[in-house]
């Protein structure tokens, strides 16, 4: 699920448009954050095809995954004040064509660089997009009717992204015209020039820009910094055998963000609100967000691997055995919507991580005991539960860390969750990835078995800390101040 940076006032003199109208512009922004989501999960099960195809290190794959999410959640962070500088509706076609034709240099990619520089710029052009629509979204809407229209997002961007994999599945399956691999991000390509000319139609000229908004370049650079040189070496670092300089530049990491800190402290125009930080809540919530999705993620790349390189699947074959996951997820995320979250409050959040937890148990024990017989059918009871675990996470996650902000906080705490949430993927795609390739060593079956076991271990882990840190937040959820 995705929860998108944006305003979530409008000005007064910016009137709704006609209801009509309204929804034909959230059909826009529907179609921009679903093909993000996808394009965020898609490539996971497409990466052993694309390094057989290209060549490539065993780090391939995470760069595939990770330059994508890891430019998404940079750029998140500060293309909403864009919007208020540039122009909401200019940066969405700029950000919705920069994706698109990024998504054919994908498909089009002669070689692995190409590949990898291709995925950084649609994940950059996506940041620039998504917190605009969901700032014009707020301003179209009267607000009798937003709440009623942004429901339907939350379960549908949560099944979006266990979707990616098994639809990957399927193209690589069909191999149309012979693409393979590059189906996955040529499909982009009709959509995005749909999406395109709806959005020169009827997204509206005036959205609320603020005049007064200013960019703090000097806090973007240094969380940038930060990021980057966190990111490299947990990458970078097995594969050549963690030289000096992976120790020194993570060490960097740290110096780079706590000199991010000082810098917001002074700035003006700070890039994150700071009072976000005095709410025990938001700041608990970013730790909970941040686990959950860095044992998620991370699981899902080891997984994908155990089934094709160890095992020898087919993609096909892949995306079919997450068909339980995807059916756990779906009626995880109705119940969690309609009722559970109502009647058991921040419970429903501890309900799911522990049944999450119980799931990718099960699958250790399968993975244990299956002699190097695994088999769809003895895998479908585990993936069930993880399935039907994370999805009661995935819809009200963000309205209990969000409830005690103001509306002034709420907008930016919104993106700055978001940007967690994608960052702290590409991080467990790095580190667990890492984990994974490292313990698999001889290539063997039973080695792949056990680095599955391993990467499966340190997600419960990561679970486990998310469920601790639950009791942080409020008991129910709350709508924002104001």
């Amino acid at each position: 699920m995705t929860v998108e940076q944006s305003s979530l006032e409008a000005p007064s003199d910016i009137a709704a448009l006609p209801l009509r109208r309204a929804w034909l512009v959230l059909a826009v922004v529907f179609i921009a954050d679903v093909m993000d989501v996808i394009d965020s999960t898609i490539a996971n099960l497409a990466g052993p095809s694309i390094r057989a195809d290209l060549g490539g290190s065993e780090t391939t794959l995470q760069w595939v995954l990770t330059a994508y999410t890891a430019a998404f959640a940079i750029g998140l962070i500060t293309s909403g004040r864009l919007g208020d500088l540039l122009g909401r509706r200019r940066l969405f076609l700029l950000g919705m064509a920069g994706f698109t034709l990024a998504s054919l240099a994908c498909g089009l990619a002669p070689g692995v660089g190409f590949l990898i520089g291709a995925r950084l710029v649609q994940g950059l052009c996506g940041a620039v997009m998504i917190p605009q629509g969901f700032a014009m979204v707020k301003v179209v809407f009267p607000p009798q009717q937003l709440r009623k229209a942004l429901i339907p997002f939350g379960p549908v961007m949560g099944l979006a992204t266990v979707a990616g994999p098994i639809l990957a599945g399927w193209l690589l399956h069909l191999d149309l015209f012979g693409s393979q691999w590059r189906a996955i991000f040529l499909i982009n390509v009709p959509a995005g020039v749909f999406a395109l000319a709806l959005a020169w139609r009827f997204l509206p000229h005036r959205t609320g820009e603020d005049a007064t908004a200013r960019l703090d370049l000097v806090g973007v650079a240094l969380l940038t910094l930060a990021s980057a040189l966190l990111i490299i070496p947990l990458v970078q670092g097995r594969e050549l055998g963690w030289p000096l300089w992976t120790y020194l530049s993570m060490a960097g990491s740290l110096v780079a963000l706590a000199l991010f800190v000082v810098s917001e402290r002074r700035s003006s125009h700070p890039v994150i609100t700071p009072s976000l930080f005095g709410k025990r809540s938001f700041v608990a919530g970013l730790a909970i967000v941040g686990a959950f999705f860095a044992g998620l993620s991370g699981f899902q790349l080891a997984f994908n691997l155990l089934l094709q390189l160890g095992l020898h699947w087919t993609p096909l074959h892949t995306s079919l055995t997450l068909i339980p996951w995807a059916l756990g997820s779906a009626v995880a995320v109705a119940l969690a919507g309609a009722v559970l979250t109502q009647r058991l409050g921040r419970a429903t959040l501890h309900l799911g991580l522990a049944v999450a937890v119980v799931g990718l148990l099960a699958l250790w024990w399968t993975l244990a005991h299956s002699g190097g017989g695994l088999s769809s059918a003895a895998l479908a009871p585990s993936l069930l539960l993880i399935g039907f675990g994370t999805g009661l996470v995935f819809v009200p996650i963000f309205d209990f860390i969000l409830g005690a902000a103001t509306a002034e906080e709420v907008g930016t705490g919104a993106g700055l969750l978001n940007a967690v949430q994608q960052f702290s993927g590409a991080l467990g795609v790095a580190a667990l990835g890492t984990v994974f390739f490292a313990r698999v060593g001889t290539g063997t079956t039973a080695a792949f078995d056990h680095a599955g076991e391993l990467v499966i271990g340190l997600a419960g882990l990561l679970f486990l800390i998310a469920f601790a840190l639950v009791r942080l937040l409020p008991k129910h959820a709350q709508q924002p101040e104001g």
